[in-house]
């Protein structure tokens, strides 16, 4: 399998997103036009720095980069100040300036985190992603979103600055955890779900083959990216249609702030539960055919995730609680809750016209 690019045309913003196997190995070749004095910072956390960090090092120095790293502890608890802070004053120690490199190693959440450091260090300092999960590969290091959590909700600070370059290894995803694994599986089927029924259908067929088969694997990555790609160029600001790529997420951030930010519910596990939810929530407002729900939590469950509110371990808000979460989301405008719906498979769109009788309903049924 060959190296593939997928261009993201921004103007003067505009960067190679690379997809194939191996490129950890050739990453110093892949990023030496970019490094100015050959000097770069690495952003990671110990969990991939134990598997990824030394091959990384490695590939850099043997181009001449000099590439000190900083290991943050794994887990969503670190998209908070204290570690912004961390980040950004280690940055400045380094002596990081505005042509060097920040590299963001790591998951949804050392890209989120690096970038935003970047993004506010020296008035922005390039960056480049290496996604090591497929959760980050297929949507989180694409587009330029950055920010840390706040005890309010999640994602609710931060900064659009997109990376100069993104590296999707498809060999790294092997180190995941099967559980990681799928809960980036969830944002891989909402790219079908939001807009291409085709691809649903390929992913009902292939989904299960993604693990074992990196030709399958590295085909639903680039495809999952070049949809993003062309909706972050048509709207990068979430101005409109970029908010089709928040399907479920009104829903999965409510559920990732009740739980806690914990490894009881995993971004991708929230984001499966969320499309159902959107789905079921489409069909009880008569936008969609009843059998849709049912075929996405059909599948989800076929990929070992959770589809409903009750697959979720543990004690939970009522549904008033869950509902206020859902009111501190990014995507409320105007004191108005706005839902990713469906009029089906890959055919959403977004909305503030729901009645919270309906909202309660599906819930109250999502719990079991």
């Amino acid at each position: 399998m060959s190296i593939e690019t997928v261009r993201v045309e921004l103007g003067d913003r505009s960067y190679d997103v690379r997809v194939g196997r191996g490129l950890i190995a050739r990453a110093g070749a892949e990023i030496v036009a970019l490094a100015g004095r050959r000097r770069v910072a690495i952003v990671t956390d110990r969990t991939v720095a134990s598997h990824h960090l030394a091959d990384l090092q490695a590939a850099l120095a043997a181009q001449g980069i000099d590439a000190p790293a900083l290991e943050l502890p794994p887990g969503e608890a670190t998209k908070c100040w204290a570690e912004l802070g961390h980040a950004t004053e280690w940055l400045i120690a380094q002596r990081i300036e505005r042509k060097d490199l920040v590299i963001a190693l790591g998951g949804g959440v050392i890209g989120d985190l690096a970038g935003f450091a970047g993004s506010v260090l020296r008035r922005g300092v390039r960056f480049v992603q290496i996604p090591t999960s497929l959760l980050a590969q297929v949507d989180s290091s694409v587009g330029g979103k950055t920010g840390i959590n706040s005890p309010q909700g999640k994602n609710l600070i931060g900064a659009f600055h997109q990376p100069a370059l993104v590296l999707a290894d498809i060999d790294v995803l092997g180190t995941l955890t099967p559980r990681d694994f799928r809960a980036g599986y969830g944002e891989v089927a909402k790219y079908g779900l939001l807009g291409d029924e085709n691809f649903f259908e390929w992913l009902e067929a292939n989904g299960l083959r993604l693990a074992s088969d990196p030709e399958a694997l590295q085909r639903a990555v680039r495809h999952s990216i070049q949809m993003k790609a062309g909706i972050v160029e048509r709207d990068e600001t979430e101005q409109g249609e970029r908010a089709l790529l928040n399907l479920g997420h009104t829903f999965g951030h409510a559920l990732e702030s009740a739980t806690g930010y914990s490894d009881r519910l995993l971004h991708g596990e929230g984001v499966a539960i969320g499309c159902t939810l959107a789905f079921e929530l489409s069909a009880r407002m008569g936008l969609c055919s009843q059998e849709s729900p049912s075929r996405v939590a059909a599948h989800f469950r076929a990929m070992g995730l959770p589809a409903c509110i009750g697959d979720i371990p543990g004690d939970l808000p009522d549904d008033e609680a869950l509902i206020a979460l859902m009111g501190q989301d990014k995507k409320v405008q105007d004191g108005k809750l706005r839902f990713i719906l469906a009029h089906g498979i890959g055919r959403a769109f977004v909305t503030d016209q729901v009645d919270l009788s309906d909202l309660r309903a599906v819930l109250a049924q999502s719990r079991g």
